[in-house]
């Protein structure tokens, strides 16, 4: 493949990568669980009792967020064409990063946007958490309507850096002219942003890495621009209760 040619990933290829990646979320908490419960059985001492049940609902918390987030970032979360409302955004953001070392900070309208430009919004969350491996903060800034929204992700910690590989990831042309589970989620990021008519472009100064999604030209209005999207016109699709996933 030259450097220029765009991958195209088979259906099933994709969606095997994306649950690859959706297992290798959970699978760390689960196991957690699974451990707790040994000492449940195993262990009559008390303080012993208590860790196990302390992480067991630690764990469990933890990948009930992950499969929230995953739920709406990578996941259907409803009809076809569903508008997603940000206030439900940004609580599985924060509820995915709740006990790591990266803090969230959300500003953004109290409105419904098109399903697929949330879910770049929150692909783009994780991304930024990539690129300062050693934690720190991540704020997220939306602006604009769902028509045409621009995101603007700062990134700050120590040793930050834009993460290897992504900018070709996203670009769908990754490094060797393939991609993999480590890769997948940039990979569909970049899907996303051109199916819902987004760019995307990483800045670094210092210790801040900047991601920042705008509409394409075309879909500013210039000659040749596409008509509307249906996606803009179909219901609400709010978040469900936590016990929900699906």
């Amino acid at each position: 493949m030259s450097g220029n040619s765009s991958l195209t990933l088979d259906a099933l290829d994709l969606s095997a990568l994306l649950c690859s990646r959706v297992c290798h979320d959970v699978i760390s908490p689960i196991g957690a669980i699974v451990n707790g419960l040994e000492v449940l059985e195993d262990d009559d001492d008390p303080s012993m009792r208590e860790f196990a049940l302390e992480l067991i609902r630690k764990s469990a918390r933890t990948a009930s967020a992950r499969i929230q987030f995953a739920r709406i970032a990578f996941g259907a979360a409803g009809s076809a064409g569903a508008s997603i409302d940000l206030a439900d955004a940004e609580k599985v953001s924060k509820a995915m990063f709740a006990d790591e070392k990266t803090q969230i900070a959300w500003s953004a309208p109290q409105a419904l946007f098109p399903k697929n430009k949330v879910k770049l919004l929150l692909n783009l969350v994780v991304i930024a958490s990539s690129a300062i491996p050693r934690g720190g903060l991540i704020d997220v800034a939306v602006t604009g309507g769902g028509d045409a929204p621009r995101f603007v992700l700062r990134a700050k910690g120590s040793h930050a850096r834009i993460p290897p590989h992504v900018e070709g990831l996203i670009a769908g042309t990754p490094e060797g002219g393939t991609v993999d589970a480590h890769g997948i989620l940039p990979f569909y990021a970049g899907l996303v942003a051109r199916a819902a008519a987004m760019d995307v472009r990483f800045t670094i100064e210092g210790d801040e890495v900047t991601v920042t999604a705008t509409p394409t030209e075309a879909a500013v209005g210039l000659p040749g621009a596409p008509a509307p999207s249906i996606e803009d016109e179909r219901p609400s699709d709010s978040a469900p209760p936590d016990t929900q996933l699906a």
